[in-house]
């Protein structure tokens, strides 16, 4: 019997290209998920999966797309940038614009800015998912959709494996936020960057132990949260430390007829 499989993609910004090196290990061992959920960049990586794009070919949409960079944004009059620019690359990639139409069942988190609370979208309308999912909060307007507005769901679940609980058999979780520890000093653009994934770390952590497999690649702090000019180093990083880990993706016993 087919091994029903549950992928879990954090968020991460540009750093979630590295989500894009697992799935592309797991491709390599015909390990195709089941269900699949995200926030933010992994509600990203998360869709055009679920829609059937190889991990090369994601790879390639956000890079000619610039999906992680500024320019497809907008300057409002108050001095935040609009995700709209966005929506056009999303069409494109998703003609039918719908959860229902994807390959496999999707999840993406969103937080509901004015109610402070935590929503899965997993049917309607899949470009206002993804972009409320991964609307930064002091860098993006809300996005609204449906009469409320929306902001990162990673504000309040950076690992949103809640979805995928009791519907999979094995669950694999990929995290894109791993810290160095051993810094000497830290630049001011890099403190905020730094005090909000320390602050997640926790409850991210007792989320892992619900995981079967756990990927996390070191260090990921080399890489910048917003530009894309890494993007082949940030894939080929995280795809060569899968490949390390993958006697312990096999001993997983998947079965995948």
């Amino acid at each position: 019997m087919k091994t029903k499989v549950g992928i879990v993609l954090s968020g991460g910004g540009a750093r979630g290209i590295a989500h894009l090196g697992l799935l592309k290990a797991l491709e390599d061992l015909n390990i195709k998920a089941s269900h699949v959920s995200g926030t933010s960049a992994g509600a990203i990586a998360a869709a055009f999966y679920a829609a059937g794009y190889s991990a090369t070919e994601i790879l390639e949409i956000l890079k000619k797309g610039q999906i992680f960079s500024f320019s497809n944004l907008l300057i409002k009059r108050q001095g935040l940038f609009a995700m709209k620019g966005f929506h056009d690359i999303y069409l494109n990639c998703f003609p039918a614009n719908t959860f229902e139409d994807l390959q496999i069942p999707l999840y993406i988190t969103a937080t509901d800015i004015l109610k402070g609370e935590l929503v899965y979208f997993s049917k309607g309308n899949l470009s206002s998912a993804i972009m409320a999912s991964s609307c930064l909060p002091l860098l993006f307007q809300p996005v609204e959709y449906d009469g409320n507005l929306y902001v990162d769901g990673g504000v309040i679940n950076n690992f949103p494996i809640e979805p995928l609980m009791g519907q999979c058999d094995i669950i694999i979780g990929s995290y894109v936020n791993s810290i160095k520890k051993e810094v000497d000093k830290v630049g001011m653009n890099n403190i905020l960057d730094r005090c909000f994934h320390l602050a997640m770390k926790s409850s991210v952590e007792q989320k892992t132990l619900s995981c079967d497999f756990y990927f996390e690649p070191p260090n990921m702090s080399q890489f910048s949260l917003y530009n894309l000019k890494n993007a082949d180093e940030i894939f080929n990083y995280s795809y060569q430390y899968a490949l390390t880990l993958e006697d312990q993706i096999k001993a997983l016993n998947i079965q995948t007829d």
